[in-house]
């Protein structure tokens, strides 16, 4: 049974106005791989597709032209034997040729090319050839070219902003996302019948983050821990050894990229450009400058600007969930196989590396929780705040802060336990020492809110009251919002 749909609400109304336009359209798709990029157009224009090709990864420019040639006679049901083309060239003809002589009976007819940077390899000229095809056809007719790719910085750089026949002919562009912890949830039971409450489907998002191809290996019966065993520990589980293929289908010198995630999986609160070329002992240049913007176009690393600080102090932070799972868990324990988790998830070490994983999970979640505190329409900047302590100053770290135009800001403290958290009276002076150095170090004028983000919520007593302004619980983060 083919999986339904789930969520993409901004990327079906994209698509939808594409195929309703009375214009010709080019659209790109963008995402990391098993994202779900296909599986969106495919299901959107399902109805309109009369020719798609695949790239292959790693293959001459023979092969993937005479993969055009297979998917040319199998669309248009070619009892003849047709020669494969020698250059993109002649095969756009072939395409453009046939459809002249054969115009498409659907109502707006779709071209589909999936995974673009494997068909456009070095010196292959597809790019020219694409750019040539629309150019002097396509964009005179009723029609729409997705082209859809997996490198999602290659996208960007050789086809959105491309300087030759393709610069500016782009007219939809579609960035799809992991899912959310809502979108997560909403998968599992429509298309897995899972029904797992939500500190559960917390415990597996912070596994492997809300990638569709991973999710569907979850079992209905089975709780996160047993889930997590068999999908990341056993020798059948499709985690187990992910990482060493996931960096290679993506980007050229992949090397590069690996160091990089790597140095930035062990100091959990970031690096700047300085701390992270010596802990990855990569040469300071534009090759490092280059998978770092890679690595963050598709999502595997967010930047994070210090509060109040310019733009060459930003941090770097590894935020892919699945990669600093693997990296943390996996690597090291595989070999112990599924066994070997259900003893992991009990110890100490998982425990605290939850509480880093569940910031995490609210760095990616700033609607969710902008819309829980009512201020999803204001306009704000997130942030973080570091002050070192010294023998004679008391230091303070805040992993989140909101800086918003209402002249408000949000200090977060994010606290993840199987339980409501108590605060304390020496954890209580602890938050007041934060927002007293936040306010001394960045003489702000602006009102401060001390929101708590606690998975199961907090129980109020003498130390919270008039401490902490707003409390927010796993189910804010589990929040339906999109952006448009």
């Amino acid at each position: 049974m083919q999986d339904k749909l789930i969520g993409r609400t901004p990327e079906i109304k994209v698509l939808k106005k594409a195929l309703e336009s009375h214009k010709a359209e080019f659209v790109s798709v963008i995402g990391r791989r098993r994202v779900g990029k296909t599986f969106l157009v495919k299901t959107i224009c399902k109805d309109h597709i009369i020719f798609e090709l695949t790239g292959t990864q790693n293959r001459p420019l023979e092969e993937q032209l005479l993969n055009f040639t297979q998917a040319f006679q199998i669309y248009f049901d070619n009892d003849l034997i047709v020669k494969p083309p020698t250059t993109w060239q002649e095969a756009f003809f072939m395409l453009v040729r046939y459809l002249e002589k054969h115009p498409s009976k659907k109502e707006k007819p779709v071209i589909f090319f999936d995974e673009l940077p494997w068909l456009a390899i070095r010196k292959s000229g597809f790019l020219s050839a694409l750019s040539f095809f629309w150019n002097s056809w396509a964009v005179n007719q009723h029609i729409v070219v997705v082209i859809c790719g997996s490198a999602a910085s290659w996208m960007i750089q050789k086809v959105v902003k491309h300087t030759g026949g393709l610069h500016n002919r782009i007219t939809r562009r579609l960035h799809l996302e992991p899912f959310t912890l809502a979108e997560t949830e909403q998968y599992l039971r429509a298309n897995n019948h899972i029904k797992l409450n939500r500190y559960h489907i917390l415990q597996l998002y912070m596994a492997m983050g809300g990638i569709p191809h991973y999710l569907k290996e979850i079992e209905v019966g089975k709780s996160a821990t047993q889930n997590i065993a068999h999908i990341c520990f056993s020798k059948t589980g499709i985690l187990r050894n992910e990482f060493s293929e996931l960096y290679a289908a993506l980007f050229d010198h992949a090397d590069n990229h690996v160091a990089i995630v790597r140095a930035l999986a062990q100091k959990r609160q970031g690096m700047t450009r300085t701390e992270l070329i010596k802990a990855a002992k990569l040469p300071n240049g534009g090759s490092v400058t280059k998978a770092l913007e890679e690595l963050n176009q598709s999502g595997f690393i967010d930047i994070l600007y210090p509060f109040g600080k310019k733009k060459n102090n930003k941090l770097y932070r590894l935020t892919d969930e699945y990669s600093i799972f693997y990296l943390q868990f996996i690597e090291q324990n595989a070999e112990g196989g599924a066994a070997a988790w259900k003893h992991l998830s009990q110890t100490p070490e998982y425990k605290i590396w939850c509480g880093f994983a569940f910031e995490n999970i609210c760095l990616r979640h700033i609607l969710q929780i902008k819309h829980a505190l009512s201020i999803g329409g204001l306009y704000s900047i997130a942030s973080s705040f570091l002050k070192k302590g010294t023998k004679t100053e008391k230091g303070a770290q805040i992993d989140l802060i909101l800086d918003r135009k209402d002249q408000v800001i949000n200090l977060f403290e994010v606290k993840f336990h199987n339980k409501p958290f108590l605060v304390s009276k020496a954890y209580a002076e602890n938050l007041t020492n934060k927002i007293h150095v936040f306010e001394e170090v960045t003489k702000t004028r602006k009102h401060i809110f001390l929101t708590m983000i606690a998975a199961h919520g907090m129980t109020h007593n003498e130390h919270s009251l008039g401490l902490i302004d707003q409390v927010l619980t796993l189910d804010d983060l589990f929040g339906e919002v999109y952006e448009f």
